[in-house]
């Protein structure tokens, strides 16, 4: 969900995906349309190929921490689902699933699609991850990934591939009762309480601390001397100790996920660098406490360019006090950053309110979020960063 000013969850849901493109009446899709998705799942749907060396291995971890109880159930401790996608390797195996019938169920449901695409269809979209596939050998940079508020995290399930391609251990972390349903061990389903109370800006920078500290929780196992327990499918994890460099961990966020990355720097040292895509920051004061560690904002220029309304940027752009770059991509809007375009783009369908094709969405999203970690995780010069080039017209340097 797009957490702008003023909005409210429910309005916002229906953005994403093609509702926004197929208007209030989407649930009430025409036959062409139904005929077309019937053909899509027959065929079968893919997500992108990552673009680096490595083969991508995968697993999915429940994490429990019991120090602390669910901000919005409190009778129950926080519980979090994380899917590692890491450098394998070698490309064997099943490749993994994108989300199970009754995420894309509920998923499609709260926008409005039940009719229009099927959920077998979403829950089948082939990834270019294979489940349970051994480790590469090396130590690897760490990146956590925190979806949008309502979002699941598989919807950043193309970025956390990528990155894994290039040599990047990547835990995409779906934080309990703030999505519109995630699954859980046990059969349980846990849908979006969530929504129900976060109505203020106050309650959305209580979303971002929250999620700072399952960001931290998230670390603390990971690197863990003891491995990680409680996966799904019966896998007890991998010796990530082994795989993740400590001294090397980042954080990215679509939506309130941007905002968390920027609250997990200022409250976590071993965040060394983070990157906030199309989110405002909503915790005050957003962009300090920092202490120099790098920060890269991407965001829709009509949504986070210098001026537009609603924006929290311009001030967190000031109270940044390391390398910082802020890009804006013109004919973007907020879901541009996460899989929902190019799933679109494959479905056959199209959005008015964006002007770049899902294709171009994601490899924008790829080359700038992958130059910013190669930077500053892994020491490589990356040029992309320096200022706007000729083949990606549309992404914007608004301050240098």
């Amino acid at each position: 969900m797009n957490l702008r000013r003023g909005a409210t969850a429910f309005t916002l849901l229906g953005l994403s995906l093609a509702l926004a493109l197929a208007g209030p009446g989407a649930a009430s899709a025409t036959p062409a349309l139904l005929s077309y998705a019937r053909v899509t799942a027959e065929a079968g749907v893919e997500l992108p190929r990552p673009a680096g060396p490595y083969a991508v291995g995968t697993r999915t971890l429940h994490m429990s921490d019991h120090r602390r109880h669910d901000p919005w159930v409190p009778s129950v401790h926080r519980e979090l689902m994380v899917s590692l996608h890491y450098p394998a390797r070698a490309e064997r195996g099943t490749s993994a699933a994108y989300m199970t019938r009754e995420e894309a169920r509920l998923l499609l449901e709260a926008r409005g699609l039940a009719g229009a695409v099927s959920a077998g269809t979403v829950s089948g979209v082939r990834t270019h991850a294979f489940a349970g596939a051994r480790p590469a050998d090396g130590r690897f940079p760490l990146v956590l990934l925190s979806p949008g508020f309502s979002m699941q995290r598989s919807t950043l399930t193309t970025l956390a591939s990528d990155l894994a391609s290039r040599g990047y251990v990547v835990a995409s972390v779906d934080h309990a009762y703030e999505s519109v349903g995630t699954a859980f061990p046990g059969g349980r389903v846990l849908t979006c309480r969530a929504c129900e109370q976060v109505l203020t800006d106050e309650d959305r920078a209580r979303v971002a601390v929250g999620r700072a500290h399952d960001l931290s929780f998230v670390i603390d196992r990971l690197t863990a001397l003891r491995n990680p327990s409680g996966a799904t499918h019966g896998h007890r994890g991998l010796p990530f100790s082994r795989t993740i460099d400590p001294g090397r961990i980042g954080v990215a966020g679509h939506s309130i996920g941007g905002a968390a990355a920027a609250e997990v720097m200022k409250r976590d040292p071993r965040v060394r660098a983070g990157v906030n895509l199309d989110g405002n920051f909503f915790a005050p004061p957003a962009g300090a406490g920092l202490g120099g560690r790098p920060f890269m904002m991407m965001g829709a220029s009509a949504t986070h360019g210098p001026t537009a309304p609603g924006s929290d940027w311009q001030g967190t752009w000031a109270r940044l006090d390391g390398w910082k770059c802020w890009l804006t991509v013109a004919g973007a809007e907020h879901f541009t950053f996460t899989d929902l375009p190019v799933l679109a783009d494959r479905l056959g369908l199209s959005d008015p309110a964006a002007a770049i094709s899902g294709e171009r969405s994601w490899q924008l999203t790829r080359d700038y979020t992958a130059a910013f970690f190669d930077t500053h995780l892994r020491g490589m010069a990356r040029p992309l960063l320096d200022g706007p080039t000729p083949d990606r017209p549309e992404v914007g340097f608004p301050l240098m």
